[in-house]
């Protein structure tokens, strides 16, 4: 130990390191000034195209998964051209970068996935921000696409994160991607009331509001002769962003007129046997 010691600070040693350093210092600031000035340009470059995609007309969705995608590989470009800049041969770098690629793709399958799924997803544009879809038992507004995810906000706004991969491969439900909605609603009356004068109170609450459409015309059927009841189906139209607000008029308005004007809604009841 002591024999290693001498011979570092010998003068032979002391003169070796001073001319790795010599020979390393310069490969080491011109590889820092490449790192800073590049981070720059990345960021630069980021500003033009959030300027870009401002002032032309392209959907969201392509303009955020666009704007990630150059952002990493710039980055990416970047670290690649400092570490061959301290001196790693391009032949080493791109054995390296094989190695870890196929290390990193092993462990990030599910990554990889996800990044797929966030292609197909920009490709055939199932849903868009802004849309109110159904998908992996969550249901929410769509908030930001992401290369591997897409964020939804919740009805209690609430922030739900799915993975790409799967939400490309399963089912979605998209509310808003028609102009136009139709709702079913089922009232229960009993088998004592007046069905004819159920219907014309249903259809009539139906039609009153504003905001339901009139062509097509809201229609009510009975549905089902139930155990207790004698099922009603209301059904009608509304714009989609009008939707919820006609929808709850017409649940709640429906049970008050039909209760005021005699027709009974029954409920379940529990008999109980007593031995």
């Amino acid at each position: 130990m002591k024999n290693n010691l001498k011979e570092f600070f010998s003068e032979e040693g002391i003169e070796k390191i001073a001319n790795v350093l010599f020979d390393y210092t310069p490969k080491l600031i011109s590889a820092i000034l490449i790192l800073i000035v590049g981070w720059w340009i990345v960021k630069f470059v980021n500003k033009l195209v959030k300027r870009f995609f401002l002032q032309s007309d392209y959907d969201e969705t392509l303009e955020r998964f666009v704007g990630d995608l150059i952002n990493w590989g710039l980055k990416i470009v970047l670290i690649i051209t400092v570490v061959m800049q301290l001196g790693v041969a391009s032949s080493s770098l791109v054995a390296m970068l094989g190695a870890a690629g196929l290390a990193i793709g092993l462990a990030l399958q599910g990554s990889l996935s996800n990044f797929a799924g966030g292609v197909l997803i920009l490709l055939f544009k199932p849903f868009k921000i802004g849309d109110l879809i159904e998908a992996q038992g969550q249901m929410g507004t769509v908030k930001e696409i992401s290369i591997f995810t897409t964020k939804l906000n919740t009805s209690g706004n609430q922030l739900v994160v799915i993975p790409n991969g799967k939400l490309s491969n399963d089912t979605i439900l998209n509310y808003s991607a028609e102009a136009t909605r139709k709702d079913v609603l089922t009232f229960g009356v009993s088998y004592d009331s007046d069905i004819k004068k159920a219907k014309e109170i249903l259809l009539k609450v139906a039609n009153e509001h504003a905001l339901t459409l009139k062509d097509p015309a809201p229609e009510v059927y009975v549905a089902n002769l139930g155990d207790s009841s004698v099922d009603l189906s209301l059904r009608f139209w509304a714009n989609t962003e009008d939707f919820w607000q006609v929808h709850f008029f017409v649940l709640e308005e429906a049970k008050i007129r039909l209760e005021n004007n005699g027709v009974s809604i029954p409920y379940p009841h529990v008999r109980v046997m007593k031995g």
